[in-house]
Formats: structure tokens, C-alpha cells, sequence
């Protein structure tokens, strides 16, 4: 993948967990972790790693259950408290102690439960598409789908099915676009067949997750000292405007940017998102 390199980490119940190393460790620019959505992986990352590289380190992890990271026996393992500390462990292991955090839905999620146990690791924070509150109507869309989509027998079924999945939020991707994309989110078994990159049961960790308790506000408000760019696909489902509007009244210094012809998520490569991210790790150095 480009100029990464790549090992593994063991967690602290003993998953080996992958992630991909791009740039110079030795820089002295603040590294990047990147953290993907719920059923991605590191690859979707790799355009932006490249580009940001050029700079500073930069992280992009496997969550336990995706792509080449172990699965889990005990899919209930499968929730942000987990993931937060298995990237604390990563970052001890590549002996991190201060990050900017670049959270793609989930990883954004996650990026608020390390702002609430560890708020000092974290330098900055780039939210993709997501806020202290789920929309209702994305979420119920992504249980819907998350675990059950039926087995694909090619690469072409493959387009079709993520076309099917994510076409609504990326209405202006080019037919020659789609194959590199699916790649991202689709992996060949031993038998030369594509299958999406995660472990089923994560959607039915979705689905049996209960409404957190209190105020969903309260970790928002934890990110009060932390500097903040919130990435906003126009078509979303998941981010809302409201959400978007209150999330700016409660913490002032937010950096807003909406990305046109997008719903959840935006690919990142987006001029206005790709524009507001060089300037926002540039200003933290």
C-alpha cells in the first residue's frame, strides 16, 4: 500500500491487531492516527496518509474484526470503550504520546471516549461525519444492513452491492471510481472471492447496543480544550444540521466544513475536506 509499512500489536486480551506506518517516525510534526468507520478498515485511509506523510508520521489502524486485525470470540467486545483502549495500547507500543485524531464515523465516536479518559494524548481532532449524536434515521439504516448483506461471487457483484450500500452518499463518483473504492471495503478469500473485509458479528454488537445513558452532550463538552474540525457530508443521515448547529454554540472555536454531494461519509479527498485538513494539522505543527 504505497510507502506503508506495516506490522502488528498485540491487545490487552491478547488479539494481534494490524495497522499500516506511513512517513518518517523521526519527524518532529505532531503524527496522525487515523481511525476508521464501523465496518472499514485502514485502506481507506491510504490516499490521505500518502498526501499528509509528507510531514509526519501517520497511524492508520485495523479495529479488532476488520481487515487484517484478529476478530474477537466475544463479538460484545465490539464498542468504542474497547477500541479506545486498544489504541492507547498501540500508541504505547509505538511509544506515541501526543496525536492529532482523524475519526471517520466510529472513529470519531471513539475519538470522543479518548477525549473523556485521555484528553492530553490528543493535539487536535478531525471529526468525518459524525457528533455527539446519532440521527436516529443512519443509525437505523446501518443496523439494517451491517452483518446481513448476502455473499457477493465476484468483483463485479461486489460494485453492485456497494453501489447498493453507499451510492446515495457518494451521488457523483464515476462508474471507473467504483473498483478501487470496493477494494477498500472487500478483501479475496483463499477460494480467489471477494468478501466484505469485517467480522459479521459486528452488526450484531450494533444491533444489541443499548441507547447510552445521560447526556450525550457531556462528552462533547469534554472537548472543550481540545482543537476541533467536524466534517459534515450536506446529504448526511447520521451528522445532522441541528446537531451540526449545537455542537458550534457549545464549543465556539469548532472548525465547520460542509462537503457538497456527500452523505456519510465523505471520502476525505474532497477538495473543501482535503483543504480544511492540511490547514487544521498545520496550524497544530
Amino acid at each position: 500500500m504505497g510507502d506503508a509499512s506495516t506490522d502488528t500489536y498485540q491487545s490487552h486480551d491478547g488479539l494481534t491487531l494490524f495497522y499500516r506506518d506511513y512517513g518518517d517516525p523521526a519527524s518532529t510534526n505532531t503524527p496522525v492516527i487515523c481511525v476508521p468507520g464501523l465496518t472499514r478498515n485502514s485502506r481507506d485511509f491510504t490516499d490521505l496518509a500518502q498526501h499528509l506523510s509528507a510531514q509526519r508520521r501517520v497511524i492508520c489502524p485495523d479495529l479488532r474484526g476488520r481487515g487484517f486485525s484478529d476478530y474477537d470470540p466475544n463479538y460484545k467486545n465490539y464498542n468504542p470503550a474497547t477500541y479506545a483502549q486498544d489504541m492507547f495500547t498501540l500508541l504505547a507500543h509505538l511509544n506515541i504520546d501526543k496525536v492529532i485524531w482523524i475519526g471517520t464515523s466510529l472513529g470519531g465516536l471513539i475519538g470522543f471516549v479518548v477525549a473523556a479518559m485521555k484528553p492530553d494524548i490528543l493535539a487536535g481532532v478531525v471529526l468525518n461525519d459524525v457528533g455527539p449524536v446519532v440521527a436516529e434515521e443512519g443509525l437505523e439504516r446501518i443496523r439494517s444492513y451491517t452483518g446481513k448483506l448476502p455473499p457477493v461471487t465476484s468483483w463485479d457483484d461486489a460494485i453492485k452491492q456497494a453501489k447498493l450500500v453507499y451510492g446515495a452518499s457518494l451521488p457523483d463518483i464515476a462508474d471507473d471510481r467504483w473498483p478501487a473504492l470496493v477494494r477498500n471495503g472487500y478483501r479475496e478469500d483463499d477460494t480467489r472471492v471477494p468478501r466484505l473485509d469485517m467480522d459479521p458479528k459486528i452488526g450484531d454488537a450494533v444491533r444489541e447496543t443499548a441507547t447510552p445513558q445521560g447526556d450525550p452532550w457531556d462528552l462533547w463538552d469534554r472537548m472543550a480544550d481540545i482543537p476541533t474540525l467536524a466534517i459534515r457530508g450536506i446529504l448526511s443521515d447520521i451528522l445532522d444540521e441541528p446537531t451540526f448547529d449545537e455542537m458550534v454554540k457549545r464549543k465556539p472555536d469548532l472548525i465547520q466544513v460542509t462537503v457538497p454531494n456527500r452523505g456519510h461519509v465523505p471520502l476525505l479527498d474532497e477538495p473543501e475536506a482535503l483543504q480544511a485538513i492540511d490547514a487544521f494539522v498545520a496550524r497544530i505543527g
